[in-house]
Order: structure tokens, then sequence, then C-alpha cells
């Protein structure tokens, strides 16, 4: 027969589970990732160029697509999203040419820029963090990098959510080399990407 346990034993065993009953629901249960698209009729994406180091150049785009889907590893999502150039709206049509031309963004030629991030862990989307990738732009694949801010929902998932997303890159990575003494390299990108529950 086996000993019974010393009764300061069993107390503290009781105390050990009492605390691990009021510590168990507050940690986060992370079921399977439901999915989700991006809502291009409630996404946007801005970015920002500097022209002779004074005057900021902003243009909208207003048409994203995507998703947010699982990664190839368990606890892992992947964000692709693809923008069409050519819904950009700026100060005026003289500026959307310039910037739809081949001096810039060739809307022509590459008619979307598309992001596909490297698998990054569910709780990265839920929290905000730094999120790598592949940015194609101009037919030209380089690596990127954004912030990812916290996932803001609207209710318990599957519910509708938002994601904002900050970060920059440089023209001359992406063969846009035109006006180079009068306009910054680097053009900042800020993203911000209503979804809905992938159905």
């Amino acid at each position: 027969m086996s000993p019974r346990p010393h009764p300061a034993s069993r107390r503290a065993l009781v105390r050990a589970a009492a605390w691990l009953a009021l510590l168990l629901p507050a940690l986060p249960v992370h079921a399977a990732f439901p999915g989700y698209r991006i809502d291009s009729t409630r996404s946007q994406a801005v970015f920002t160029v500097r022209l002779l180091w004074l005057h900021e150049i902003d243009g909208r785009f207003g048409h994203i697509d995507g998703a947010v889907l699982a990664g190839p590893r368990e606890g892992t999502v992947v964000v692709s999203a693809a923008i069409a150039v050519d819904s950009v709206a700026m100060s005026s049509p003289r500026m959307r040419r310039w910037v739809l031309s081949r001096e810039f963004f060739d809307g022509a030629d590459y008619p979307f820029i598309r992001f596909v991030s490297d698998p990054l862990p569910q709780d990265v989307l839920e929290r905000g963090g730094t999120m790598p990738g592949r940015l194609s732009l101009r037919g030209v694949t380089a690596p990127a990098r954004f912030q990812l801010h916290p996932l803001r929902c609207d209710g318990a998932p599957p519910a509708p959510c938002r994601i904002a997303l900050d970060g920059s890159l440089q023209r001359s990575d992406f063969g846009m080399d035109a006006h180079r003494t009068a306009l910054s390299d680097q053009v900042r990108l800020n993203l911000a990407i209503a979804l809905t529950p992938d159905t």
C-alpha cells in the first residue's frame, strides 16, 4: 500500500489546484485560426514621398484584395495583399497621371502591388509586432518589413476585424530612379485593412 500524503503536502496541493483554477481562464486559448479575407470596400493604403526635401506628396489606394490565412505550421498565419495601382487617388489629375506612369508605379505594365508575409505566430497578429515578407512592385520582388498594430475585432472570433500596418520602401530597389535629385528615395506606406471572416 502506498504511503498517504502528509497533511501539509495535501494542503499545498489543494492551494496549487486552486491557483491553477483561477489562472487557467485568463490564459489565451488559440482555437484553429478561422481565416479572414480583406474587405476591399473598407480598406485603403496611403503612400507618402517627400518632394524637394520640403513638401510631401501623398496618394491613396482605394482597392486592396487579399486574405489572412492559417500558415504552414500550427499556430502561424500568413498575410497576403494585392493593391490595385489604378485605384490611386491624388490631389490632381496631373499628379495621378504621373504616379501611374513608367517613372513611378508603371500601372499599365504592373497593375498590382503585392505583399506576402512570412509565416508569423498568431499571437503577433493579435498583439502587434514586426511583420517581414516579400513585396512585389514594378516586376521586382524584394524583402519588406512592416510594423503590425494589434488586431482589433468587433467581437469574439470569427468576427469582423481591423489591422493597420506601417512601413517604407526605397524607390531605387524597384527601378524607380526618375527625379532622384528632387524626390526622396524613401516611400512610406500605411495600410488600414478591414477583415471579414472567410466563409
